[in-house]
């Protein structure tokens, strides 16, 4: 209730309403004065031909009562003056020449005239075709009871239709200034930091868009800060390790504890090889998650990107002794960034080389399945352990056996292909059947296939 309060009583609101008021008042105004005008001039035509009508009533009775008897001396007129008196009027009748014979006898002409203030209708009376006399019905001046009854009505409907524009006019109002006094409000405490404040108002047309617009505008702000200071957390937690050792093994030399030997030099440039790594690593995940932004999408063949890949890895591959097969010969169309997707291969494979023992063998494989385009990479190596497979996507997450593996990665590389992945409307997922090795399966929309669907992925 306060907000509709607010709605209609701030600035807006008031604004709003005295307009819709001042465009009803003055719509009522104009169709009430037009309905009393023709309501007016309906009337006066109807009592007009009603009168007309009552007078040629009169006008006949006075014909039968002189064709009966004659003469006006001897006609008797009072059925033709209980018919004016039935339609409220005075009889006055006369002969051919101008003398009074109702309602007396030997008047001369100009004798019972109407009054001033009377409405006179005037009426010949014939007899076999032959003007005998007139007659004249004078009506009384004044509003008829129907004029002023349908007056009644007027006034009384353009009163209601008034009552009914202030309602109206304020539930509008309300509708169209609650949204933007609840977006305006959303705004003001998101700008002071309150970063769970939403519109979430319902509103018609371009106000409820607006709305809408607004909160995927804050959830995107916070999205995005979320990721800021995610990475800042991530960049401080891998970075703590080689700069303690770096530190640690430079205060030794300083110091004179360890002598400046080759070996004690080697031990500090592996710290200052696995920093950069790790800072290299991070920027390229900062880099996957904002790729939907930064995506060049072209017709493109998965296989030959994946083809191409496998050749700049192959000398790491051969160098830790790991048996590569491929199976890239079926074009494999998609719509995608060949560089973004390029990365994410050279992932998967360095991700092989990194943890495969020696012996162990590594397949890649690209092919059609429906409307989706597949990438498979994979290997014999020691696997994921089940409990541990939920989380191989996670940032900076490393196995338990990883820690034990010589130059194992920072926990980067996979959470960097699914982030690519995403960005191109993939989707990927990891297979580690107990002592069977790894199966990292990529579907993206084939070239053909409309956007944001993958055919065949859950």
């Amino acid at each position: 209730m306060t907000g509709d309060r607010t709605a209609l009583t701030g600035p807006l609101g008031r604004r709003l309403l005295a307009a819709f008021l001042l465009v009803a008042l003055s719509s009522v105004a104009v169709l009430t004065v037009a309905a009393l005008v023709a309501t007016d001039r309906g009337l006066a035509v109807a009592e007009q031909q009603e009168r007309r009508q009552a007078t040629a009533r009169v006008a006949a009775a006075a014909a039968d009562a002189y064709a009966r008897s004659g003469d006006w001396s001897r006609a008797h007129l009072t059925g033709a003056s209980a018919i004016a008196e039935a339609a409220g009027a005075r009889l006055i009748v006369r002969d051919a020449g101008g003398g009074m014979v109702w309602p007396g006898h030997g008047m001369g002409p100009g004798m019972g005239g109407s009054h001033g203030s009377e409405n006179i209708v005037e009426m010949a009376v014939t007899v076999r075709s032959e003007q005998v006399g007139s007659v004249r019905l004078a009506f009384p001046a004044g509003t008829p009871e129907g004029r002023t009854v349908a007056w009644s009505w007027v006034v009384g409907a353009a009163g209601a239709a008034l009552l009914a524009g202030l309602v109206v006019s304020a539930y509008v109002s309300r509708r169209l200034a609650r949204p933007l006094v609840a977006l305006a409000e959303a705004a003001r405490r998101f700008a002071a930091g309150e970063r769970a404040a939403r519109a979430h108002t319902q509103a018609p047309g371009e106000l409820g868009e607006v709305a809408l617009a607004f909160d995927t505008m804050a959830d995107e702000v916070v999205r995005a800060e979320t990721v800021r200071r995610r990475l800042a957390a991530d960049i401080a937690h891998e970075l703590r390790t080689p700069l303690a050792g770096l530190q640690a093994g430079l205060e030794e030399l300083r110091d004179g504890l360890q002598p400046a030997d080759p070996a004690r030099l080697a031990a500090l440039h592996v710290q200052t090889l696995r920093l950069g790594r790790t800072v290299q690593d991070l920027a390229e995940l900062s880099a996957a998650e904002s790729a939907a932004l930064s995506l060049h999408l072209a017709d493109t063949d998965l296989a030959q990107i994946a083809a191409t890949a496998l050749a700049a890895q192959r000398p790491r591959l051969d160098a830790a002794e790991i048996t590569v097969t491929a199976n890239l010969d079926v074009d494999v169309p998609v719509r995608a960034d060949p560089d973004r997707m390029h990365q994410a291969v050279t992932n998967l494979l360095a991700n092989a080389a990194r943890y495969c023992r020696s012996g162990d063998r590594v397949h890649i494989e690209a092919r059609m399945e429906g409307d989706a385009a597949v990438l498979t990479v994979a290997d014999t190596g020691p696997g994921i352990p089940p409990d541990e497979l939920p989380h191989a996507f996670e940032r900076l997450w490393r196995g338990r056996d990883a820690t034990r593996i010589s130059g194992s990665g920072s926990g980067i590389g996979l959470a960097v292909v699914r982030e690519l992945v995403a960005a191109h409307g993939g989707t990927v997922a990891l297979d580690s059947p107990a002592g069977l090795g790894v199966t990292v399966t990529i579907r993206l929309p084939s070239a053909g296939a409309r956007p944001g669907r993958i055919p065949g992925s859950a």
